[in-house]
């Protein structure tokens, strides 16, 4: 626990160092796609958003099939209906643009690592299309273990006291499947597919507080979304790259 802890602290706090390495590195113009990228995809899943939530919570309270108490089912379902379109929409924002921006990410992952270690290294064998099917892969993978926790979760939320404690525990699982998939683009240079979920894993710290500071960042309105990005990545190198050299 106390090493996850420090991996926590370490994974946020790298943040700190992020806008000056993007600017003596002068990466904001590499950033200009995936920023494009976050953007499209985060008004097409507002636009889906909205058109879906009261559906969903209108299907859901079809199933109550008596008079009694009709009504508070209908209430309840709307508000199922919509925490969970949104924490779809969390979800599927992080790994469609996650995924989507791979090309563009890996290599600039690399420079922010030969940088941090004064050399240029040779690890950067992964073609465009190589880092595309990496990032779908990570991102189904992590897509869907997203999707399967998260239903459980939302239905403990709809029950007075723990309800509180599953809004946490859905931050931090989001958190960590954020925080993966901002350190696998330096991983991919290093490790295969597996033995990458394997290190994330032993240093999940580091994931969860990157992701934090990743989805702290989506709430910040239009910005958030065009930002987080060219944060987070940069923030996730930093660290993946100190714990392997360790």
């Amino acid at each position: 626990m106390k090493e996850m802890l420090k991996g926590v602290y370490e994974g946020s706090t790298a943040y700190f160092k992020v806008y000056e390495v993007i600017s003596r590195l002068k990466l904001w113009k590499f950033f200009a796609i995936p920023m494009l990228i976050s953007f499209i995809v985060f008004l097409m899943i507002l636009f889906i958003s909205f058109s879906f939530s009261d559906a969903i919570g209108n299907y859901i309270s079809s199933f109550w099939t008596w008079d009694f108490g009709r009504d508070t089912i209908n209430t309840l379902s709307r508000i199922f209906g919509g925490l969970l379109i949104t924490v779809i929409g969390f979800i599927s924002f992080k790994h469609i643009t996650m995924a989507l921006s791979a090309p563009f990410m890996g290599p600039i992952s690399k420079i922010i690592e030969d940088d941090f270690n004064g050399v240029v290294s040779q690890t950067n064998t992964s073609t465009p299309s190589g880092l595309l099917l990496r990032g779908i892969r990570i991102s189904l993978r992590n897509l869907l273990r997203e999707l399967v926790l998260s239903i459980p979760i939302l239905l403990f939320g709809l029950i007075p006291i723990i309800g509180f404690f599953s809004v946490i525990l859905l931050f931090l699982m989001q958190a960590y499947f954020a925080g993966f998939g901002n350190m696998d683009y330096t991983l991919e240079r290093h490790f295969s597919y597996q033995k990458s979920i394997f290190y994330v894993k032993n240093n999940r710290g580091l994931a969860i507080g990157n992701g934090i500071v990743f989805m702290l960042f989506l709430l910040i309105p239009f910005v958030g979304v065009i930002l987080v990005h060219p944060f987070s990545v940069t923030a996730a190198t930093i660290v993946t790259v100190k714990s392997m050299n360790k």
